[in-house]
């Protein structure tokens, strides 16, 4: 039996049916399956736009002690050594800015978020890889990880957000940074993100070790780890 399935980072509470938002209904403001909305293409396969955003936590929110606070990158640097950032030094990194949608893998979608953070290629740019360096583990508050793929860490559009829509994000969306990959399903997205690890070989994180797609596209609606291609992923 597959687990529950998440939104993203550490999140455990349980969460809606198919086709349901947080309240269990989607209500009169959520579009069809495979809607269009005016002046966009179509919605990944089997999602729909909820009302609001729904909030899927694993585990309690965690407290932000700033003082405390660090972000390191480890793992097979090209010097070999790890990098760390406080709080400060990392919320005054260089910034960009993507409008992108959110589709989480219990089928809603948020579409349009405004998001502003610290782009993946800055990252990489102060804490250069190993040439050999095939895929980065985001690692979180209590010990949750998510692996992605190298070429999805340097996609335009993936950063480490910590605004939406104008404004600091919200202690249960993931303040104080999440990682964002618009491109792929949200349990991508890694809430309260506090390491990245660069691996030369892959590696499962946690919902992908509990029988969700390596991968992850939602556009080829890659759910669950039964649906994984030979090369998608290393065995579970």
């Amino acid at each position: 039996m597959s687990p529950p399935p998440p939104e993203s980072a550490s999140d455990r509470t349980p969460e809606p049916s198919p086709g349901a938002t947080a309240a269990g209904d989607p209500g009169p403001d959520a579009l069809p399956q495979d809607g269009e909305r005016a002046g966009r293409t179509a919605l990944p396969p089997g999602q729909y736009v909820p009302r609001g955003w729904p909030v899927l936590h694993y585990g309690p929110v965690p407290k932000f002690r700033p003082k405390e606070w660090d972000f390191r990158v480890f793992g097979a640097t090209a010097t070999g050594g790890q990098y760390c950032w406080t709080w400060d030094e990392f919320d005054g990194l260089p910034r960009d800015s993507v409008v992108a949608d959110f589709h989480c893998v219990t089928k809603f979608t948020i579409p349009d978020n405004h998001w502003e953070g610290i782009p993946g290629t800055a990252i990489i740019d102060l804490a250069p890889p190993d040439p050999e360096v095939t895929h980065v583990m985001v690692w979180a508050e209590y010990g949750y990880s998510a692996n992605i793929r190298m070429s999805d860490f340097l996609a335009d559009g993936t950063m480490f957000a910590t605004h939406r829509d104008g404004e600091r994000l919200p202690l249960d969306h993931g303040f104080p940074i999440r990682l964002v990959v618009p491109h792929l399903y949200a349990w991508k997205s890694v809430k309260w993100v506090r390491a990245i690890e660069y691996m030369v070989k892959d590696r499962r994180g946690f919902w992908e070790e509990r029988g969700y797609h390596n991968v992850a596209d939602p556009w080829r609606e890659q759910r669950y780890s039964y649906q994984e291609d030979e090369g998608d992923a290393p065995p579970l």
